[in-house]
């Protein structure tokens, strides 16, 4: 009988084998079609006006690739579905009329309310905080002429040059569609077959292998707009803007092995350390920055300005501070507010406009056609999140979800009926305009050449990094093409990631067992329409415009605070009180927070008698989820945390990890049962040591001169 099983599965699996085969076999040499079946000569580019155009309405190909795309799922978000929000206000320093007539940005009295969500974007809702991916950083500001959406990421950069290839990207991060694995991942080979067959992915690719990728906290990262917008003052004159979001706590990271243990630790981390943060009156802040380029100076620099995956150096053009945005209360119902905000990039005031940018012009289309999909009416401003703060009033009516009773006779204009209302606003009335900018161009569905360079801000990327920086970019691009199953794809990203940087893709090609290929057989750049130039759209050599950009290094990070930073005191009854006092007092003064680790729940008792409630039992919490750790004297006490064998695991994670521990008196005993025990000369090492000490190796964040060393720990 069991034979007679055996043999019938074995036919089963061989005729489902014929059948994949066939399928396979009648893709083979198919051309691409329409829905219609319209073959398509071109899904790579939007339909625009000229090569640096505007991307024009009538891109039948870029509305039915995207429409069905922003449908795929409902209603989750397709991408950026795990998100954390929380409410707050923006204000402004200084008011700047000569950029522009933005009452946002001239009015110094208000304090406008905003919305800000953060998120993952490959993952689904249930995913884990700490993925390696990019996070978004969406701002909706409640302003008095209508509300602005600055809809961004955490990395000044995109993936992709034009939205076209948006679903293009998407599904190639998403979990594998025949086995629906890895969730929350880019560690696989359909992701790495799009990417090193689409260069212009390179740039937002490596700083996604970088430790922006995996943040300490929403509230220490910063946050970009991405595209270039413009901004236009009262006399018409137009100014490019990039919008940059500068955390006042500074830029900080974990590393992989944290990010890792931290998903199992508490998948919420990032989501349960801003809410909180607000909760416990540490209000997160951000200060606005401009970066401000003349109209006459759009094409003075050796990239593209309506190029999204190209960054402008701070070191070439300044960031100038206008105002500050501080996250001061939690949402009252996720449901309510986090889930059913809905961003558009089309959200702008009188003041500000959008550029020719061909991926925001595409986004222009699909955030709104994406929420239709997900809220389920066009009537989602009437949900009290999307509300703005001001009337609004027009000649839309009904549809699904419809919540307002309109008054009157008229919907439609003009009209005398209604007396001719609701009236079209002048624009001395406040009342919207875009910016004149001449058109004269062929219809075309191609790429500008200026696009084409896709190793030069990679590289620069990559040399302004500090050393451990790029240390764990290798590590990084290792573990991902390390997941990748088909050497081919290996071998086209390390000629790849060669063309950065040598060093880097030795590195990378060890780590592998591979060698560096001198050429690869395949094309590797297809974002290029079948009829195109092929040779004017491939990636050029790298250019150096600029030897290192020291603003893109998190070395270069605030560290003058240490407000909200969790350090772990490990204590048992009978702990040293006056130690305890010595560095507990004088971190709490300055916004940290020292939380007792122990061997138990409940309440233990110090030297003096004192009844101390536990904040963890060790049993229930990991070092990682922890900036810092110290540990007071007492004899009794560290003769109990010597036995339990889980605080030496603690604090040999918190050694490999690179984070400050101290120790006094009888606590040094339990740092010789560690891998400390042979590196006190550590500067992030402190035994015995006064507080102020301790403040200053806690606000480094970490001590990565030790991380050579710490690849040595068994931990």
């Amino acid at each position: 009988m069991a034979k007679q099983k055996k043999a019938s599965l074995e036919g089963t699996s061989s005729k489902k084998q014929e059948q994949l085969a066939k399928d396979k076999q009648d893709n083979i040499n198919q051309p691409l079609t329409t829905n219609q079946g319209l073959k398509v000569n071109d899904t790579n580019n939007s339909l625009k006006s000229g090569e640096r155009g505007a991307t024009l309405l009538e891109d039948f190909l870029l509305r039915e690739k995207i429409t069905h795309f922003d449908h795929e799922r409902i209603p989750e978000r397709i991408v950026h579905a795990r998100g954390s929000a929380a409410h707050g206000v923006f204000e402004l320093y200084d008011p700047i009329p000569e950029y522009t007539k933005a009452g946002i940005f001239n009015d110094t009295q208000r304090k406008t309310p905003v919305f800000v969500r953060f998120s993952t974007v490959a993952g689904s809702k249930g995913s884990p905080d700490l993925a390696r991916d990019v996070r978004g950083f969406a701002v909706k500001f409640y302003t008095e002429e209508g509300t602005w959406d600055l809809v961004g990421n955490n990395m000044p950069v995109f993936f992709i040059q034009d939205a076209m290839k948006f679903p293009d990207l998407i599904h190639s991060v998403k979990p594998e569609p025949n086995n629906e694995i890895p969730q929350a991942a880019s560690a696989h080979d359909t992701f790495y077959d799009f990417v090193s067959l689409t260069t212009e992915t390179l740039h937002n690719h490596i700083w996604a292998m970088s430790d922006r990728a995996i943040p300490r906290s929403f509230r220490m990262m910063e946050g970009f707009g991405i595209h270039t917008f413009r901004m236009i003052n009262k006399e018409g004159k137009s100014h490019f803007v990039k919008f940059h979001w500068k955390p006042k706590l500074g830029i900080h990271s974990v590393t992989w092995d944290e990010a890792v243990k931290i998903n199992g630790a508490d998948a919420d981390f990032h989501r349960r350390d801003l809410w909180d943060a607000i909760e416990d009156g540490e209000y997160p802040e951000w200060e606005l920055g401009l970066q401000l380029i003349p109209e006459e100076d759009e094409h003075k620099y050796d990239f593209d300005l309506l190029d999204p995956t190209k960054l402008i150096p701070e070191e070439m053009v300044p960031v100038k501070i206008v105002g500050k945005m501080t996250l001061n209360k939690n949402p009252d119902n996720f449901f309510a507010e986090t889930e059913q905000v809905a961003f558009l990039p089309g959200h702008i005031v009188p003041g500000l406009d959008f550029t020719n940018d061909p991926l925001l012009q595409g986004r222009l289309f699909s955030y709104r056609d994406t929420q239709l999909s997900r809220l389920g009416t066009p009537n989602f401003e009437q949900i009290p999140i999307n509300k703005p703060v001001v009337p609004t009033h027009n000649n839309q009516r009904d549809a699904h979800m419809q919540t307002r009773i309109p008054e009157g006779q008229t919907a439609y204009f003009p009209n005398t009926l209604g007396g001719g209302c609701p009236h079209m606003s002048k624009m001395s009335e406040g009342g919207f305009t875009h910016h004149e900018e001449r058109i004269d161009a062929k219809k075309i569905r191609t790429r500008s050449e200026s696009f084409s360079d896709h190793f030069s801000q990679p590289a620069l990327f990559y040399r302004s990094l500090a050393d451990w920086e790029q240390a764990h970019v290798a590590d990084a691009y290792t573990f991902e093409l390390g997941k990748c199953k088909h050497d081919a794809i290996k071998s086209r990203m390390l000629w790849l990631i060669n063309q950065i940087d040598e060093n880097l893709a030795q590195q990378v090609a060890d780590g592998l067992g591979m060698t560096v290929p001198s050429k690869i057989d395949q094309p590797i750049n297809q974002a290029i329409g079948a009829d195109a130039d092929v040779a004017k759209h491939q990636p050029g050599k790298k250019k150096i415009y600029l030897d290192k950009s020291p603003a893109l290094s998190q070395a270069q990070t605030k560290f003058d605070s240490i407000s909200t930073r969790k350090i772990a005191i490990l204590v048992a009854d009978g702990f040293s009180m006056k130690d305890y006092e010595k560095l507990q007092k004088p971190l709490k003064n300055e916004g940290a927070k020292p939380l007792l680790i122990a061997p138990h729940g409940g309440t233990i008792k110090c030297d003096q008698d004192m009844d101390h409630k536990v904040d963890a039992a060790i049993d229930t919490t990991e070092s990682v989820l922890y900036d810092a750790v110290y540990i007071p004297g007492g004899a009794k006490s560290v003769e109990k945390l010597i036995t339990t064998s889980k605080f030496i695991k603690f604090i040999n994670e918190a050694f490999k990890h690179c984070k400050t521990i101290g120790a006094d008196h009888e606590g040094e005993q339990l740092l010789d049962q560690t891998f400390v025990k042979n590196h006190k000369k550590d500067k992030a090492i402190l035994i015995n040591e006064n507080a102020e000490a301790f403040k200053s190796a806690l606000a480094h964040h970490r001590n990565w001169e030790r991380m050579e060393i710490a690849k040595e720990v068994p931990a």
